[in-house]
């Protein structure tokens, strides 16, 4: 099984970028992503997290407050794969983005110990 998040690069401040998480090995349908980030020199945190498309209707996306209303997380399930728009981009935002993914949605919001599958990162880099 492999996640493969892909879609970083070096732009400028305000600029917008797109993650793909593409999954393979097996299918991801049921089961909720998400999308970490770490900064050089700082712990890995949470960035969003996407339910999967059966999950209740209020329970579907969250986001870390720091990227609310700039950046989108969705799915394609007929691809495997799972997306993050990223809009405004600040340079706070550089980091190393990975996407994972869990049966359990709580582990990805909270990014517990134990996820089940973690991609290799992409380096997103935001200039002045």
């Amino acid at each position: 099984v492999q996640l493969q998040a892909s879609g970083g690069g070096l732009v400028q401040a305000g600029a917008s970028l797109r993650l793909t998480c593409t999954a393979s090995g097996r299918d991801f349908t049921y089961w909720p992503m998400g999308w970490f980030r770490q900064p050089a020199g700082k712990e890995r945190e949470f960035v969003a997290a996407i339910n999967w498309s059966g999950g209740a209707p209020d329970d579907m996306t969250y986001y870390a407050d720091s990227v609310k209303g700039r950046f989108t997380i969705s799915r394609d399930n007929d691809k495997n794969t799972a997306y993050l728009q990223m809009n405004s981009l600040k340079p706070e935002d550089t980091a190393v983005y990975y996407c994972a993914a869990d049966a359990v949605l709580p582990r990805l919001r909270t990014g517990a110990a134990g996820i089940s599958y973690w991609g290799k990162g992409t380096l997103v880099t935001v200039s002045s």
